[in-house]
């Protein structure tokens, strides 16, 4: 039986939707992106949606095509709040759920700010309004019901990567253990992307419920927020987060992008 990880937030519900039905011989298990990551390169999951960050810290991944959680723009789950500008930022608390935002957060200061600041672990469990720190970083459904009213500014990552260099950014794939054969999966994933994407709104209503958020916001949310795209402008912005990263020695460098393909194909 394979084991497919994912994450449990509202932003991969479209790729999940129906998979259980799709795949009914694979065991579906949600857990949050780092520990997905970690699974994954332990060997207990077969394919998981992981942050993309964790493909080029592993290296011997295959990327399943045409599939991401992505944006253009906006992605509204991704938000840094801050006590100060950028460039005064000099202590950051990093959600512990998150890793390529993490290291997206840091890419930007770096690069786009030439700020470095000391950074401190924010448990999944503790509460980002009383963190000791200039800034803070919160992700998925968390980032999108924080109001964090003592900290003057938000600014989301999304937006703040597209602005800068003009191309997608790329959060999470379904990655691939190498000498894994997906056999029936693949078909079902991209089946689930699919469905996932058509009931846009069914899923957006029935998350808000449980999310206690707007259902008009979810729908808007899913449907022109976040794209589930795999295509050359998500890989194009994929491959040069991945330059700036292993530079900052945040993921391997000279790992190749590379897309899936069944080893019965192969043989």
């Amino acid at each position: 039986m394979l084991r497919i990880g994912a994450v449990n937030y509202l932003n991969t519900k479209p790729l999940i939707h129906d998979l259980p039905l799709l795949a009914p011989d694979a065991e579906l298990i949600l857990d949050y992106p780092s520990r997905l990551a970690d699974q994954l390169a332990a060997g207990d999951l077969d394919v998981a949606l992981i942050p993309i960050v964790e493909y080029f810290r592993a290296g011997n991944y295959s990327l399943v095509p045409g599939i991401s959680i992505s944006s253009r723009g906006p992605v509204l789950s991704v938000t840094l709040f801050s006590k100060v500008p950028w460039t005064s930022i000099r202590s950051l608390a990093l959600d512990e759920g998150s890793r390529t935002s993490a290291a997206l957060s840091r890419v930007l200061l770096h690069y786009r700010y030439d700020v470095r600041p000391r950074l401190l672990p924010l448990p999944l469990d503790a509460p980002p309004d009383d963190v000791d720190a200039d800034a803070v970083l919160l992700i998925g459904d968390r980032a999108m019901h924080a109001c964090l009213p003592g900290f003057q500014y938000a600014f989301d990552l999304g937006q703040e990567w597209q602005d800068w260099t003009g191309l997608p950014f790329v959060y999470a794939a379904w990655a691939v253990r190498p000498e894994v054969d997906l056999g029936a999966v693949e078909e079902a994933l991209q089946e689930a992307k699919r469905r996932g994407i058509a009931h846009a709104g069914p899923i957006a209503a029935r998350e808000s419920k449980l999310l206690g958020l707007d259902a008009g916001f979810c729908r808007r949310y899913l449907t022109n927020i976040i794209r589930f795209d795999l295509g050359e402008p998500e890989l194009a912005g994929l491959r040069r987060f991945h330059a700036l990263a292993g530079e900052l020695g945040l993921a391997r460098e000279n790992v190749d992008v590379r897309i899936y393909r069944s080893l019965a194909g192969v043989r």
